[in-house]
């Protein structure tokens, strides 16, 4: 059952208000976190390929088990098949256009080798490496930034209605988290080398978190009393958002910098995720 609206007394509808900025400010945190780290740290690349692929392995729990699974009991096959393939062309096309900004110039030879995203630019926060030109040159943290916020946007929606659903949302909570952190962390390296001020870098960071958590309060808000198949939309279109971030971006980079071990890390973020999602 939804919560009842403020003229009902306000009781649970505070409380799911409150539930919401907590279980929000938990998921966005990472990126203060990841941000933090990532303009005064370097990380070997393999763990940085281990966080990639551990964070991939719990969005797959995620999307199957939070995501679409809710999303088809609420509208249906075909209007969770329909907002599914909304998110992922959406995704794919907003990934595409942001990594062409995030290159300096016409696409070189190396950059059209490379397995992984432009924007994800782990070089820029590995230890072994220098970054490449898309962060030393170009804009690959700014555009890893608004990457990191349109698809948060639907993820972090869903999040506040699976807390208005009684779901609890742990796996979704823990999904969203285990992803912010890596990708804000290359993403604040990447502006670091590009030559931003630290403060400048964690604060944008910061704009976005904020932004992620009025996206969780909304979803526990207005959302909750809205008909079963609207929410059905919004849970799809994530699914989709999630599943071509996966194949688009993560799983490329954690590969290309891991190699086959970090399956193992994302058979790992799948069993927590799944684990929290029976909690």
């Amino acid at each position: 059952m939804p919560p009842e609206g403020p003229a009902t007394g306000g009781g649970p509808y505070t409380d799911a208000m409150v539930e919401s900025l907590i279980f929000g400010a938990v998921a966005s945190s990472a990126l203060l976190i990841g941000a933090l780290v990532g303009v005064r740290f370097e990380l070997p690349k393999r763990v940085l390929a281990i966080l990639l692929s551990f964070a991939a392995g719990a969005l797959i729990t995620a999307l199957a088990f939070e995501l679409f699974e809710d999303a088809y009991e609420k509208g249906g096959l075909w209007l969770a098949v329909i907002g599914l393939f909304a998110g992922a062309v959406v995704f794919t096309v907003l990934s595409a256009l942001l990594d062409r900004w995030a290159q300096p110039g016409p696409r070189s030879k190396d950059a059209e080798k490379q397995q992984g995203s432009a924007k994800l630019d782990t070089d820029a926060a590995a230890q072994e490496k220098a970054p490449t030109a898309a962060s030393a040159q170009g804009a690959a943290g700014l555009a890893l930034l608004a990457a990191v916020t349109l698809d948060g946007v639907p993820e972090n929606v869903a999040l506040g209605v699976s807390l208005t659903e009684g779901t609890g949302g742990l796996a979704l909570l823990a999904a969203i988290f285990v992803s912010n952190l890596p990708e804000s962390l290359v993403g604040a390296a990447s502006m670091r080398e590009q030559g931003m001020a630290k403060g400048k870098a964690v604060g944008l960071w910061a704009v976005c978190a904020v932004l992620l958590v009025i996206a969780v309060v909304i979803g526990a808000g207005p959302l909750a009393t809205a008909e079963a198949e609207t929410i059905s939309l919004p849970l799809a279109f994530a699914a989709g958002a999630v599943i071509a971030s996966l194949a688009d971006t993560l799983m490329p980079e954690a590969f290309e910098h891991g190699g086959p071990a970090v399956a193992l890390s994302t058979a790992a973020g799948f069993a927590l995720s799944f684990a929290l999602s029976l909690a």
